[in-house]
């Protein structure tokens, strides 16, 4: 991979871990979810106009999508409302490709290499390590089971989109309509929530829009220039580079959030990190 497209991937990543530390630092991680969402959708909404459509027969796949992405921002409010970054990113993010790694052989047969049998032990240890942390430390379980269950809805559209951009021929497009499908039900709960809030918790979010139209424009601009890295560099060496945002997320939440990583939890995000990385360049 050429050192260009390495730091353009990089950058991916660390907006990949911006934008879910944007959520985590709102106030209310429900409202924040929807702003980002919001407003990955209204620019998306400014693209799609200059871009071809995605074939028809992708565009069940954008609905089934759609629906699975709306309880991946679900999951991802109660986790980050529950829990650290720190804690639920890395086990969101890690597990996801370390089922699809399993199901892929369990359900269609794949014969899984010995790198990615690394890489599916590393993650393993990873998570439990970060499970074992988090019990010693006497923190909440449900930040545990939102984040591991989140793992599974991640691997549920990762799968969908996966089988409809194939269909799509336009990537760029099928992620945009995706991302502007996403925006609407967000946009509607934002609505009939705002309504109800008192003066005053409108006054504060109204302070809070800027920050999360910012993490909207992260979460854009991250899978865009994954999409474009693709074009240039082989898909499984992206993917793969593209899960540093593990440990990006692990130092934001210590650094910016001032989370106590111990050292447990920051070895456990490196494992995983390594771990997702054997799985996806084999």
């Amino acid at each position: 991979m050429h050192v260009g497209v390495l730091l353009v991937v990089l950058l991916g990543a660390l907006l990949h871990a911006s934008w879910n530390l944007l959520v985590k630092a709102g106030h209310d991680t429900r409202i924040t979810t929807a702003t980002v969402y919001i407003a990955a959708g209204l620019l998306s909404g400014l693209v799609l106009p200059f871009l071809t459509a995605p074939a028809r027969a992708s565009w069940p796949y954008l609905a089934a999508s759609m629906v699975v992405e709306v309880l991946y921002g679900v999951l991802l409010a109660a986790a980050y409302r529950v829990g650290d970054l720190s804690h639920a990113y890395p086990l969101m993010r890690g597990t996801a490709p370390l089922l699809v790694a399993i199901g892929s052989s369990a359900l269609i047969g794949e014969q899984l290499s010995r790198g990615v049998w690394i890489g599916v032990a590393l993650v393993s240890a990873g998570i439990f390590s970060l499970v074992a942390d988090a019990h010693s430390r006497g923190r909440s379980a449900a930040a545990t089971r939102l984040a591991l269950l989140n793992a599974c809805v991640i691997a549920t559209y990762t799968t969908i989109d996966g089988l409809g951009v194939r269909v799509s021929g336009q990537p760029l497009a099928y992620s945009l309509w995706l991302f502007l499908f996403v925006a609407l039900p967000w946009l509607l709960w934002f609505i009939a929530r705002v309504t109800r809030l008192p003066a005053d918790d409108r006054a504060r979010l109204r302070r809070q829009i800027p920050s999360a139209a910012l993490g909207g424009a992260c979460s854009l601009a991250s899978y865009t220039l994954a999409l474009w890295a693709m074009t240039r560099a082989p898909v499984a060496a992206v993917a793969a580079v593209r899960e540093t945002s593990i440990v990006f997320g692990t130092l934001l939440g210590a650094v910016v959030l001032h989370e106590r990583v111990s050292r447990v939890r920051a070895l456990a995000a490196m494992a995983i990190a390594l771990g997702v990385w054997a799985i996806r360049a084999n």
